[in-house]
This record gives C-alpha cells, structure tokens and sequence, in this order.
C-alpha cells in the first residue's frame, strides 16, 4: 500500500496541538487537559497541562475491564534458568496490587522516589507498574551496577525505598546484588528507609531487619487486596532514567506520565506497525530507555503482549535464541540492537539457525540504539527475509526521532538511514554557527521546539544543566548531540555522535562513514573507527575490527584490504592506514561501543573504567592490541 506518511507528517506541522489531542485520545484520563500543549510552563512548554491519569491503569486495569483480562501481557522466557512463564492482564494486575500494597504499608506515596535494582525477571516490570500505581517516581538502574555509581543515583534521586532481586544471572556466572546495594547505601550520604529484595532460588540474600524486606513473602501476605490507582498530573515525573553525562555526573532524564502515553500508543500502532493482542519483542533490558517504553509500557499501555527475555543473542544456548523465542510466542515485530545482530552474524554467518525455526509470523524486524550499518541491514534483509527498519532515538525523547512509519505503509528503505522524521519532530541539519546547510551537507542535527510528547521536560533537580547540555548551544533547537545530515528526498543519516566527528587534517570526517566501508569487508564481523592524536594531520582514523568465525586469512592480510578499501570507497582525504584487529569491541551493557575510552587509551590520556561497561576486561585487551601497533608508544 502507498504510505500515508506524508499527508499524516504535513497535517502534524499544519496543526500540532489538534494531532497530539486526536492521539490522546488511545489514553484514558480522569480529567482532561485544560491545554494540549501550554507554553508558559518548563524551558519550553509543557504537553497535556492540567490533565490528570495514571499509567498503571492505562497499562493494566483498563484491559481487564475492557475484555482483555485473560489476555497475555508478559511472557517470561530465560534461557539461563530454563524458566519460562506467562501472566495474564488479570494475574498481572493481581500482583501489582499485591506489590502496591506492600509498598503503601511502607510509606512510598505520591511523588516518592523509588529505585528498581533488577534483572530481567516480570517483577522488573510488576515494579515499575506498582511505582506508578501509587504515583511514586521509579529509577530503574540496571541491575548489578557497580556501588559507587548506584550510590551516586541515590544521593540524586533521594530514594525512599530501593526494591531489588538478590541477584542477576549471567551466562557464566551469578552476581549476588545485596551485597552491592549494601556497599552503595554506605558510600551513599542519602539512606533509604527499605530494602525490598525478591529472593532468587540461584543465590538469596541476607536480609538485616528491619530495613530489608522480603517482598515476595509480603505479597504473598497482601493477595487479594486492592489498591486504586493514585491519580496524577499529566506533567507529574512517572519516572527518572540516568543516561551518562560527559562531566562523569550521570544526567536524570524526567519521563512525565502523560504525553509519555500518548506518544508511546501512537507509535504502537503507526511507527511498528502493530494491533492490539499481538506480541511485540523488544529484546533489551529494563534499565535502559528500550526496556521503559517497548518492554514495559509502550506494549501494556497499547494492550499487547510483551516478553521479559533473560538471555543473550549468542551462547544461550547459541545463536539460534532469537528466532527460537519469535517462532515459539508468534511475535509479530521484533526490536533489537544491531550489535546482538552483528553477534549472531559472526557466529552463524550462512543464517543455518534461522532456518531451523519457522519464524513466518515476523513482519518487522526494527534497529536502534546505535548506528546500523548496511551491511548488516543487507545480511539481516537476506536471511531473515522480512523488511528491516533502522530507526533513531535517544534517552532523552523516549520513542522515536526519525523512523520508517510501518503502520502508515512502510517507505522504500534507504541503507544507513532511519529514514524521515516522526510527527512532531521537525528535524534539521545546522553548522557550528546555527545556520542550515544543504542537503547532503554533515552538520550537526537538531530539532526545532517544542518537543513532541515523551521528550524530557528537564533533568532531575538540575533546569541549569538541562539548558546547558540541550538548548543553550542553538537557540530554539533541541541539540542532540549527534552528526548527520539529510539528502534531497529528506532522508536522514546519522553519521556519528558530534565528538566522533574526526578532523584530518582540516577534513570533518564521519567515523560511521569509514565503518560502514569496513563493515562490507566480507571477513568483518564488526568493528569500529576512532580520531587518534596525530602531530601532522590532527586526528588520524584508526579502525578496530572483529573477524566472523572460521576466517583463515592472516590478520596482517585482512588489514591491508581493508586499508585498501577506505582508500578506494572514501579516498586519500580519510588518510586511513591503520586497521587493529581484536577479539572483541569493549561495550556497554546496552551494546553501544566505548570509543571515547579507546581513543584516550589510544592517545595516552587519563581514563576512567565506564560504569556501563559489560566486561571491564576487554579494556586491558585493547590496549595491548594498540600498543602493539606502536600506538601512543
């Protein structure tokens, strides 16, 4: 069918207040809005102001009395305990009274603040809905991050409770959490009141009465009672996320309750493509932005069925999990990272696991988090067989920038690109000065105020900081942070974050752009480019590269070619020669690659362990690897 986006995006910009009101209404509300959108509120006006909901009742309690009780709502599968399991909106909305009802007899009330410390366990999610049940401010922290970045989240936030697993399961190893929590409430100048800890067959903790509480034991006291929904302002915080700032002081994003909603049911429908009762996966983890808006509420709050996956994309069992999991549940649209793809890549190049699997109830399968190259987009096309949509967001927006609308009737796709932007983003490409540049031109993105629905109001206790890091640098835009630019029929490309921009030798290149030429290498696995200190040029790139399983070719062959590829696909100007092959990239826990770290190790500068990193072990791997080229020696 002919897509619809562009008469759906022209009467956006012609009226925005009418097409977020018509939005609003896929949202249930005590008290409507006195204005869709008021200006004279926040740094730059608020959505929905003086309506009052709640989000537990649009993601729970309406269904059950709208036909949907005996539905699914979260279906549980963890390849690393062997457990799986399911609930029912009616047997969800059960246990988020239960948990409600334990926190209520402890105090939290609206607009406490309660930290989440969990793994991939339902309750994550039955945690986060009880929080807003009650109106308190949840903060989800991903669970077994280290005590000193917990305790600087709760210095923040204030907490009055933290509600945690007794531990995470990994692959190969068992993370016991209430030791760390314990050591963070110590390095802490703030104390919460309560510990609320669901105990794991795989390792319980010790709990010290009185502030530590076994939750499931207390709400197993607290069946069968109910708790109403607290109603809130539209513009209360329903939660906040710390994303990580460059001054090492981590950023409070503030979701707020209403325009969160709304704009979460509208790309439901239009942006993924999906009807109320089908299964929508993303696999990610509640403590990133992913996990918020498409693992708990974007699914729940448009009434359909989401999975809690405790696993990985490869060695659980192998890399065969993911197609398992859409052919065993028949999920209809599936969101992941393009480095889970990239690891499923390199471990099972010819696709023989997805063949084992009838996964023909996949209609889309979407990426974000980080740039996708082509070539991934172009192996994941081949061997999954279904369309596969980029599409760019941050933590700070909570759903979408830009992206191929599906539900509107999907746009041709254009590789490396997350296609056109989303109603309610005017998105534009600007130099250092603010001024547009052409079409074509790589500049740095932003976008035209207001925000639509989702995005963040401001940062928790810090308005100062919110307009300094966002707003301050272009005036009447919103600074993302990121380099792109927008070709002739208004596509966007996202090249790289601004400071992966590269000066070589008065040259502005995209490191993406040299990545996207050595992720086409047929023995690259993946990789990535960073600027390292040169006295001649500036910066000079250097490319770090993962190879797939069974390639025979030396490492010193492959880096030749690959040198010889930048130079024929970008030319002389990218002054590439230097190509480092390595075991593994460092990452984070949500897959984004270090290479600020690996540049100041490149460079010899001083650098700190990221809090977020997945296996701080990778780092000393790296380094040897660069020192070994003579780098920074």
């Amino acid at each position: 069918m002919a897509s619809r986006y562009k008469e759906v995006y022209a009467g956006w910009k012609a009226n925005p207040e009418g097409f977020w009101a018509d939005a609003a209404k896929a949202i249930d509300w005590f008290k409507p809005a006195d204005k869709v959108f008021d200006g004279a509120q926040g740094p730059y006006g608020r959505w929905f102001a003086g309506a009052e909901t709640n989000t537990c009742y649009n993601a729970v309690d309406r269904h059950v009395k709208n036909g949907r009780a005996d539905q699914t709502a979260i279906i549980y599968d963890s390849p690393i305990t062997g457990t799986k399991g399911k609930l029912s909106y009616q047997e969800l909305l059960d246990r988020v009274n239960a948990m409600s009802a334990v926190l209520a007899d402890n105090g939290i009330a609206k607009g406490d603040r309660v930290i989440v410390y969990m793994p991939m366990i339902p309750d994550a999610l039955v945690s986060m809905l009880a929080c807003a049940r009650l109106g308190a401010i949840h903060s989800v922290v991903f669970g077994g991050f280290a005590s000193r970045e917990l305790a600087t989240r709760i210095d923040d936030a204030q907490p009055k409770a933290i509600i945690a697993a007794s531990c995470g399961i990994e692959p190969n190893r068992v993370i016991a959490y209430k030791p760390l929590i314990d050591e963070a409430i110590e390095f802490s100048a703030h104390k919460p009141a309560n510990v609320f800890v669901i105990q794991r067959a795989q390792k319980p903790a010790e709990l010290k009465a009185p502030r530590d509480i076994d939750l499931l034991a207390a709400m197993d006291a607290a069946k069968g009672r109910e708790v109403a929904c607290v109603p809130v302002a539209a513009t209360d915080p329903l939660y906040i996320l710390y994303t990580s700032g460059t001054t090492g002081q981590p950023k409070g994003v503030v979701r707020d309750n209403g325009g969160h909603m709304v704009a979460l049911a509208w790309s439901m429908e239009n942006l993924y493509g999906i009807k109320p009762g089908e299964v929508f996966w993303a696999a990610s983890d509640v403590g990133w932005v992913v996990g918020h808006s498409y693992i708990c509420y974007g699914p729940l709050v448009f009434g359909g069925t989401t999975i809690v996956f405790e696993g990985k994309p490869v060695g659980t069992p192998d890399p065969g999990t993911f197609w398992r999991i859409i052919s065993e549940y028949g999920v209809s649209a599936f969101f992941t990272a393009p480095t889970a793809l990239r690891a499923i890549k390199k471990d099972d190049p010819n696709g023989d696991f997805i063949k084992k699997y009838d996964i023909s109830c996949l209609r889309t399968l979407f990426l974000a988090g980080e740039r996708a190259d082509p070539d991934t987009v172009q192996w994941a096309e081949t061997k999954v067989g279904v369309p596969v949509v980029d599409h760019w967001w941050q933590t700070e927006t909570g759903w979408a920038i830009a992206g191929n609308p599906v539900g509107l009737g999907i746009l041709p796709v254009k590789h490396g690109s997350p296609t056109v932007a989303m109603p309610g983003y005017d998105v534009q490409v600007v130099d250092d000065a603010g001024h547009p540049v052409g079409a074509g031109t790589l500049g740095n993105v932003v976008v035209k105020l207001p925000l639509p629905p989702s995005c963040l109001p401001t940062l928790w206790n810090a308005d100062k900081r919110f307009h300094s890091s966002y707003l301050d640098e272009f005036p009447g835009y919103y600074k993302t942070a990121d380099a792109g630019l927008i070709d002739d029929d208004g596509y966007l490309f996202i090249m790289a974050r601004t400071d992966d921009i590269i000066n070589v030798a008065g040259h502005r290149l995209s490191t993406g752009g040299m990545e996207e030429v050595l992720a086409s290498h047929p023995d690259v696995a993946e990789c990535a480019v960073i600027g390292i200190h040169d006295e001649m040029k500036g910066q000079s790139p250097c490319g770090f590269v993962v190879l797939k399983a069974g390639v025979t070719k030396s490492h010193e062959q492959i880096e030749k070619e690959l040198i010889g590829l930048v130079r024929e696909k970008i030319g002389p100007v990218a002054a590439f020669k230097l190509a480092v092959t390595v075991d593994r990239l460092p990452k984070t826990r949500s897959g984004k690659i270090l290479r600020g770290t690996m540049q100041k190790i490149a460079d010899n500068q001083p650098w700190n362990m990221p809090a977020t990193i997945d296996d701080p072990g990778i780092l000393d791997e790296i380094e040897q690897a660069i020192r070994a080229k003579g780098i920074g020696v």
